[in-house]
């Protein structure tokens, strides 16, 4: 829709892998944990229930698609799926890719440490595979 537009935030937070049929899917520009978020490109979508019915059926399926992805690409212990918006208020939903030896296991990830950004020489692979692997979903 020519009305969307992606907050500011997660646009300097993020690197964008591409585009399901109703979400952006973006990697979280942090080292320490596999993180994709998904933004439906809806404008105005603050809250779950602002989504249209078959948007959110939509959205459902295309967290399934991107917990397998997550699942193929990096083999976490456990995937979670959450939607926050504390900070940014656009509707997102977080998939990220959880390990036991992950340095905030088990706590959430939120607030912990000091966020890592993937060193320039090193996203691509990463990207690569993301991407390949959204292809083949």
């Amino acid at each position: 829709m020519s009305d969307f537009s992606l907050d500011t935030r997660l646009e300097a937070d993020t690197i964008a892998l591409g585009d399901l049929e109703l979400c952006s899917v973006r990697l979280m520009n942090d080292a320490r944990f596999p993180w994709l978020i998904l933004v439906p490109r809806r404008p105005d979508i603050v809250e779950l229930d602002d989504l249209a019915p078959e948007d959110a059926r939509q959205l459902m399926e295309e967290a399934r698609i991107a917990v397998s992805v997550m699942r193929k690409v990096a083999d976490p212990d456990k995937v979670n799926v959450a939607n926050l918006g504390n900070v940014v208020a656009q509707f997102h939903l977080h998939v990220i890719g959880r390990f036991l030896s992950d340095p905030a296991w088990p706590g959430p990830v939120w607030g912990h440490g000091e966020r890592r950004t993937y060193p320039a020489h090193g996203v691509q692979p990463l990207i690569d595979r993301f991407t390949q692997a959204f292809a083949e979903a």
